[in-house]
């Protein structure tokens, strides 16, 4: 496996491709659990930013059945040790893993979720809105890009 200490994981979408949701945080969580890439940061872009608002990950769901799935491909990981929505999923990975969750400011505003590029009232706590200059840095710095 090449050597990554960088990752980005690109959302691009909402809630009309809700397993690109899912699949955001799995790969997010195996890069940094099973990997160990230092820096795995998800990213919403200009059409993820309604994910960054206050519920709407919630709103998806973790079913026993889709548990039950991803815990029988992860060495060590059980269905019960699995939140039982995605909002829960993305607290867990950047508490406990570290994963960096941010969202484009400028499209925070555009879109509606934000007044001004430092409102943050209608966000999701743990999500952090980036300005442009720290959102090309990021890009400008990764060594791998996941694109969902």
């Amino acid at each position: 496996m090449e050597n990554i200490k960088n990752l980005l994981i690109i959302v691009n979408s909402g809630m009309d491709k809700p397993y690109n949701q899912y699949a955001s945080y799995v790969v997010a969580f195996m890069s940094k659990h099973i990997a160990k890439i230092e820096n795995v940061t998800v990213y919403y872009g200009p059409y993820g930013v309604e994910m960054s608002k206050k519920g709407k990950l919630a709103t998806l769901k973790l079913t026993d059945d889709l548990k039950e799935l991803v815990a029988s491909q992860l060495d060590g990981v059980t269905k019960d040790a699995l939140p039982d929505n995605l909002e829960l999923m993305a607290r867990f990975v950047e508490d406990q893993l570290g994963i960096n969750i941010v969202s484009c400011a400028t499209f925070n505003v555009i879109d509606g979720i934000s007044k001004n590029l430092e409102d943050t009232s209608q966000m999701e706590d743990f999500i952090m809105p980036v300005k442009l200059p720290l959102a090309a840095q990021t890009l400008i710095g990764a060594d791998k890009i996941v694109y969902f």
